[in-house]
């Protein structure tokens, strides 16, 4: 026999609270994450002070990286206590983890100060970060999800999805704010710590709405029939009906929803400043208008996907990435540096190598060295962001560039004295930008030539791809586990999907760009990911917006 639901309703004041309190925990996340990525450089310079500058820089970038790693990791240790203690007290836990990890990097003291134990407690300090987040998204998507009336669950959850913006401009006007008031020397000096230790107020704020809620009706309803798990990541992992559920969800669902986000957002706005060579301050201001048109659109597909299911709207934005982004990205070149465009067109490049002596520079710590004529023309040309194309040489010979009628003989730096392979490379690097700028590529974009409106229509058009994944996907997670087990199994496809192949993109990307010397080659990655998605999604995912998410089966 069908279950019976009540018709939509407005939404009530509690739960209105409900995703407010459930919200401002998603805004701490990326409002930390454009805080310590916005000031790497800073924090290099006072916790990694003991290694020279880019040693420090790449740590710093490591300790960053540390907390995307152990989310997974967050997610099944507090996804295990949700589901056998409750949401509302995992979720408060989580939130002062987190918020309480980042008003303390704001007080502590620097390496100058206490020497090694500086960057160790930082990296500390990120990883309890990491794990705290890992259970944060898993407690707010069922939090929120297990309080919405049926019919609007998509909606209601749809509102954790716009929190990213929101996380994005308060930590930009909080630093820009700072660095306005006191100016760059005292900021670099001390006023940096100032956007950590204002965090403390969302924590506080936080905190105190949390604990005037109520646990979920969903699980209050399982615990009162006694249904709730003993093991519940046993029953997650250990059971081959809820892991075939868990494997689907990450390989059919958030692996390619977080490939389109990635690239909708990080690479599009890398490939602006990295590749276009547009300035930051200009790329940043396009990604931000692109933004604030695009987020009402992740409420707009949460509350379509109430009426014709989740899995159309996630997969078309999947389908759509994987079919336009070859072509939208050209498009965005030619209106953002058209002069590059048509250096492109008119003088080719092309690097002459025998294949042995190439490798795949995938190098996401900056440490690796690559020593071969090979290597270094590929690293001086993709650091120059300049398309070429690949031409086999014989064994022995050295790699050659060619830029339109002019060829640069590349060198091989192993075994020569540090001096004199800096100085080589610095002949190197010269003679190739000389080369370059001799056939029309420029070094920048020229602002008087951008297409400004054209490219905020580009990447608003990307951002919109963004929210076809990403708004109903918190709704469709949730309702795809029974409640006895929804946070633990829930949690975990997620943070794989985001934190492992979305936080994975930039630095593969870059490496299929240096490897095969196409700039839009990159674009492979989220478009295969995205295409598998569609294929397994459609192929092996069941549609859910109407099942009972009260059910414990």
């Amino acid at each position: 026999m069908a279950t019976v639901h009540p018709a939509p309703r407005p939404m009530s004041p509690e739960e209105r609270k409900v995703i407010f309190a459930s919200s401002l925990g998603t805004v701490f996340e990326w409002y930390d994450f454009y805080l310590y990525g916005s000031l790497a450089a800073i924090i290099a310079k006072q916790f990694f002070s003991g290694l020279d500058a880019g040693s420090a820089f790449i740590f710093a970038l490591l300790a960053f990286a540390a907390g995307f790693i152990v989310r997974p990791f967050g997610a099944i240790f507090f996804g295990r206590l949700g589901d056998m203690i409750g949401r509302k007290y995992t979720f408060l836990v989580t939130i002062l983890i987190m918020g309480l990890s980042t008003f303390i990097v704001g007080i502590l003291p620097t390496y100058a100060s206490i020497g090694v134990a500086a960057p160790v407690i930082l990296i500390v300090l990120r990883l309890l970060q990491g794990l705290a987040l890992g259970g944060e998204y898993g407690g707010a998507a069922t939090y929120v999800a297990e309080h919405a009336p049926h019919g609007k669950r998509g909606a209601y959850t749809a509102w954790i999805q716009t929190t990213a913006t929101l996380g994005l401009f308060l930590s930009l006007m909080v630093i820009l704010g700072t660095r306005t008031a006191m100016g760059e020397e005292a900021f670099a000096d001390w006023g940096w710590r100032i956007p950590f230790i204002v965090s403390i107020l969302l924590l506080a704020i936080s905190v105190w709405i949390r604990l005037s809620m109520n646990e979920s009706p969903a699980f209050q309803k399982m615990k009162a029939e006694g249904k709730t798990s003993k093991a519940p990541l046993k029953e997650s992992f250990g059971e081959w009906k809820n892991l075939k559920i868990v494997i689907l969800a990450l390989v059919g669902l958030t692996a390619g929803q977080a490939v389109v986000w990635y690239s909708g957002q990080f690479y599009a706005l890398f490939f602006l400043t990295q590749a276009l060579k547009v300035d930051g301050a200009t790329a940043n201001i396009f990604v931000a208008i692109s933004l604030l048109i695009g987020t009402p659109f992740f409420i707009v597909f949460g509350a379509l996907s109430d009426k014709i299911g989740r899995k159309p709207i996630i997969l078309a934005g999947c389908l759509l990435a994987a079919v336009t982004y070859f072509p939208v990205f050209g498009a965005l070149t030619k209106a953002a540096n058209p002069a590059l465009a048509e250096a492109q067109a008119k003088n080719q490049v092309v690097v002459t190598a025998n294949p042995d002596e190439c490798s795949f520079q995938f190098n996401p710590t900056g440490t690796t060295k690559f020593t071969s004529s090979c290597d270094i023309a590929k690293q001086v040309l993709a650091g120059a962001s300049v398309s070429y194309e690949n031409a086999t040489a014989a064994a022995g010979t050295p790699a050659t560039i060619k830029i339109g009628e002019t060829v640069i003989t590349s060198y091989t730096s192993k075994g020569l004295p540090a001096d004199e392979a800096k100085k080589k490379d610095g002949e190197f690097k010269k003679a190739v930008a000389d080369a370059l700028k001799a056939a029309g590529y420029p070094t920048k974009a020229d602002p008087a030539r951008i297409d400004k409106v054209m490219v905020v229509v580009i990447l608003t058009y990307l951002v919109l791809l963004v929210t076809m994944v990403y708004g109903p996907i918190a709704a469709m997670l949730v309702e795809m586990f029974p409640t006895r087990i929804r946070y633990t199994s829930m949690s975990l496809p997620y943070h794989i999907g985001n934190g492992w192949f979305g936080g994975l993109l930039p630095t593969t990307a870059f490496a299929i760009v240096a490897q095969t010397g196409n700039m839009y080659n990159g674009l492979w990655y989220p478009i295969i990911i995205a295409g598998a998605t569609v294929v397994i999604g459609g192929l092996f995912i069941k549609e859910t917006k109407d099942v009972d998410i009260y059910a414990n089966d």
